[in-house]
């Protein structure tokens, strides 16, 4: 099995640390930003073997399976013998986004 992470998903987790890293600057290390986001990309790739598909519980990732490793949720599809993972978003993040008007 192949996997191709898409750069929105590799954005995402980034995003994340740099900004956990920006708000508890004098007590999160550079060291745990990088293991922390190298964790969150690795779990990718239990993807369809240890981690499970399950049906999407947000409306943005309608028409993708989503899987949960960690505090890290994935939208991902499988073209083939490829696993294509399109998006990521934190335990903490997982709402439905308010509609603007």
């Amino acid at each position: 099995m192949r996997y191709v992470l898409k750069k929105r998903c590799l954005q995402k987790v980034a995003r994340f640390y740099h900004n956990v890293s920006k708000k508890y600057k004098h007590t999160y290390s550079e060291e745990l930003l990088h293991q922390n986001i190298d964790n969150a990309i690795n779990s990718v790739f239990q993807i369809e073997h240890t981690i499970l598909r399950r049906e999407p519980t947000i409306k943005r990732w309608e028409g993708y399976y989503m899987a949960h490793a960690g505090k890290w949720y994935f939208a991902y599809t499988i073209e083939g013998e490829k696993i294509v993972v399109h998006d990521a978003c934190h335990a903490q993040n997982m709402h439905e986004e308010e509609e603007k008007e």
